[in-house]
């Protein structure tokens, strides 16, 4: 659905992204992660044509993302990080104003997703607090059923319950074979919703994989707790990041091999032993850290 190649944005002398790669199968939520200023917003923006690239080429559904603008438009649904509206018009008037777009009626699908939200679409946006006005960005992208959504931070200012639903809409739109494109810095609603994921730092993609790849075939999250008499031992395991130490406890991602482990923990005196998958935010940070010596 979404090819990215090579893809390079300059503002000037400032760096914006640099010979980005990104490939987006139909039907999956792909997750676009790292924190403000990576360069997320900015790869979006030449997806919907409201930037152009200083050199590469990004395409949706075979599109070119410049050239044929007008027919890719028709197609996605776009929540932006920042949303403003024509503040005079009542929320269901301006659903009206935007599926005259689309050539369809789009009032059933405005009022089932509006109800679900708890959005009153008989307000004007004016009176609209930002998560109301976020709501209003959702139902918007998603009234004329695209085949693409792409998401900008599209949870700020929800609620936990409106996010819990969001989601839940977000699920039955992949279960109908539409792509998700999910750029976010919150790492669980990542965790919770992508099939895959791309880590972006300094403009730079420096880790794509799947979810499950990255929590379960190389990295534990390790816990040790020694016998509190016992002074914490140095320890030098090849594959060891995010080390932390908390009184007689340490803890860190390992990614080495088990028997050297299992070797330091024989020969030292360890009160008790966690060894579990990591959450989505240990792996991250080590990538991050790590940097792009990690692709």
């Amino acid at each position: 659905m979404i090819n990215i190649q090579q893809l390079t944005k300059y503002y000037g002398k400032s760096r914006g992204i640099i010979d980005v790669d990104l490939q987006v199968d139909n039907g999956e939520i792909f997750g676009f992660i790292g924190p403000n200023g990576a360069g997320k917003s900015t790869t979006i923006r030449i997806l919907l044509a409201l930037l152009h690239p200083s050199s590469g080429k990004a395409t949706i559904n075979g599109l070119d993302c410049l050239k044929d603008s007008f027919q890719i438009k028709r197609i996605i649904g776009y929540v932006p990080s920042e949303v403003n509206f024509y503040d005079d018009m009542k929320v269901n008037e301006l659903f009206q104003y935007s599926a005259r777009f689309y050539g369809k009626d789009c009032s059933h699908r405005a009022n089932e997703l509006a109800d679900r939200l708890s959005l009153d679409t008989n307000k004007k946006i004016s009176s609209l607090s930002f998560g109301n006005k976020k709501k209003v960005s959702i139902i918007q992208a998603l009234i004329h059923e695209p085949e693409l959504l792409i998401f900008d931070e599209p949870t700020s200012g929800l609620d936990p319950l409106m996010q819990n639903t969001f989601f839940e809409i977000l699920i039955e739109e992949k279960k109908k074979g539409t792509t998700v494109f999910f750029s976010s810095h919150i790492l669980s609603e990542v965790q919770r919703l992508c099939d895959r994921i791309a880590i972006i730092k300094d403009g730079r993609i420096i880790k794509t994989e799947t979810i499950e790849s990255l929590r379960k075939n190389k990295f534990r999250q390790v816990q040790l707790d020694f016998v509190s008499n016992t002074p914490i031992p140095e320890i030098s395991l090849n594959g060891i990041s995010n080390y932390t130490q908390m009184g007689k406890s340490i803890r860190f991602l390992y990614g080495g091999y088990i028997k050297p482990l299992l070797k330091f923990l024989s020969e030292n005196d360890i009160e008790n032993v966690s060894i579990e998958e990591p959450q989505l935010e240990e792996v991250f940070m080590h990538y991050y850290m790590e940097g792009s010596d990690k692709q």
